[in-house]
């Protein structure tokens, strides 16, 4: 269970587990002919078919679809009359098609996507806004869970629960239905589109006759105005042209996702839309971020993956039902395990970082966009993670200094968890170490997705404990508690690196 076998009785597993359910799903546009990469649209054919249908026929199947979906997903027939409304184009005249007809094209215009099939795992964990209605010693928490489902693509989803005065952990129920939300563009920032254009050695003079043009903060609609405000003679020019198809790009990746009230936290699925998170969106770190005026907000860093490129990126709520999803830039902020300070630090915003795909640093930005300097964290490469060294999300901030959970990869590329201590007023200097892994997979973790890995982004200081999810062999989810007392006196001073 550890590598100290005096901390045994100080780390308990517990036994509540969660594993992936393939009834989970949600319904997203299906253009026939487009699932695959090369594909070319098959759209107007099916299209044609469905028109050429008779009524009667229509009717028939239209009722036997109705019976066999409509009470696995809450207002089916609004989905099928948006993705009717979105391949519209393709028929002259769509506003004569009858109600029915429409409702059946839709319907052959969307897909189901059981976003559990072959996952659930590697959470993290934090304070739910709303602590109302709670026993003595007792917090509500939202957890968030990467989610694996057809062709590997990742989501972010989320389940609620409690953690009572004894450490025991319950978990709400998971909601009767899943939901997308609804996407809308922006808002955008000028700085993040100057940052990331320059990181892919865009014009500079060529990008700035669109943004020089508009305000530090502007939304979608002053974008379009600034692009339409351009002279032809300069969008001849192919640096113009490439520019604004770039800040086009930096733009769908800016976006807002919104969910009913009506749904519940555990049935909000964050589903990939933005060209860089395509094929997943992994491994969210959440944290309760609290700024110079008090005033909380919840920020979780993820991985975007476009099936080719991994980049981190940003995830702003503070109610955990209105997301907004934007880019980072900076050299240090690359590459997986991105995770925030829950506050700043002398007056700047601070992050762990595993740039280097290998070591962990801390980052500094000062408006929590560009992340621009960085300092590689002096620790000894114990043996359990010789390979590479990570977090398992945000520091933890104790009186004796910055609590990081880490992840290391040893021998046989298994996976454990440790900790080490930074300094609460430099975080750049490491304070502490532990010796040995807290955690390492036991005989019923070690089978899975991926054999032999625990890992974590992101644990919840309730009392005298640390909560602690984990993913199980990148299959299942299981909770661990830890004695914080106990974990900081095993910490020792470390020795030098030897990196």
């Amino acid at each position: 269970m550890t590598g100290d076998e005096q901390g045994l009785q100080m780390v308990s597993r517990c036994s509540l587990r969660l594993g992936p359910d393939p009834g989970r799903v949600i319904t997203v546009l299906f253009v026939p002919g487009e699932e695959m990469a090369a594909g070319d649209s098959r759209a107007a054919s099916v299209t044609e078919r469905i028109m050429a249908m008779d009524d009667a026929e229509v009717a028939t199947t239209l009722a036997d679809v109705r019976r066999r979906f409509a009470h696995r997903h809450r207002q089916l027939e609004a989905t099928w009359s948006r993705h009717f409304r979105l391949g519209a184009r393709r028929l002259a005249n769509a506003d004569d098609v009858p109600a029915d007809r429409a409702l059946l094209i839709g319907a052959y215009f969307t897909r189901e996507v059981s976003i559990e099939a072959a996952a659930l795992f590697n959470p993290s964990i934090v304070a739910h806004p709303d602590q109302d209605g709670l026993l003595a010693g007792e917090t509500r928490f939202v957890m968030s869970l990467r989610a694996v489902g057809e062709g590997h693509i990742s989501s972010i989803e989320f389940r609620t629960g409690v953690v009572d005065a004894a450490g025991d952990v319950r978990l709400d129920g998971p909601g009767e239905f899943l939901e997308c939300g609804q996407r809308s563009p922006g808002p955008y920032d000028r700085n993040l589109f100057h940052t990331k254009l320059a990181e892919h050695s865009c014009d500079n003079n060529a990008a700035a006759l669109v943004l020089d043009r508009l305000d530090p903060h502007f939304g979608p609609v002053q974008l379009d105005a600034a692009i339409a405000e351009l002279h032809p003679d300069l969008m001849s020019r192919a640096a113009v042209r490439n520019a604004v198809e770039r800040i086009r790009w930096v733009a769908a990746n800016n976006y807002t996702v919104e969910f009913p009230a009506r749904t519940a936290i555990a049935e909000r699925v964050l589903w990939p839309h933005g060209s860089t998170e395509l094929h997943g969106m992994e491994d969210a770190r959440f944290v309760r971020f609290v700024d110079d005026t008090g005033d909380a907000t919840y920020l979780g860093t993820y991985t975007a993956f476009d099936q080719v490129l991994v980049a981190p990126q940003l995830l702003t709520t503070t109610d955990f039902r209105t997301f907004a999803v934007s880019q980072l830039s900076g050299p240090y902020a690359t590459n997986k395990g991105l995770a925030l300070f829950p506050r700043k630090v002398g007056g700047r915003r601070m992050a762990l970082s595993r740039w280097d795909r290998e070591k962990l640093a801390i980052t500094i930005s000062d408006d929590g966009i560009e992340w621009a300097e960085a300092t590689t964290l002096d620790l000894p490469p114990r043996p359990w993670e010789l390979v590479q060294i990570g977090n398992c999300g945000s520091p933890l901030e104790t009186p004796e200094g910055w609590l990081v959970l880490t992840h290391g990869v040893g021998p046989m590329r298994a996976y454990g968890i440790g900790a080490i201590l930074l300094d609460l007023d430099d975080p750049c200097r490491v304070v502490a170490t532990l010796a040995h892994p807290l955690l390492v997979a036991n005989e019923d973790e070690r089978e899975g997705y991926v054999p032999n890995v625990l890992y974590s982004c992101g644990a919840l200081a309730h009392g005298q404990r640390l909560v602690l999810p984990y993913g199980i062999s990148d299959s299942g989810v299981g909770f661990a508690l830890v004695d914080l007392a106990w974990l900081l006196s095993r910490l020792s001073a470390p020795a030098r690196a030897a990196w």
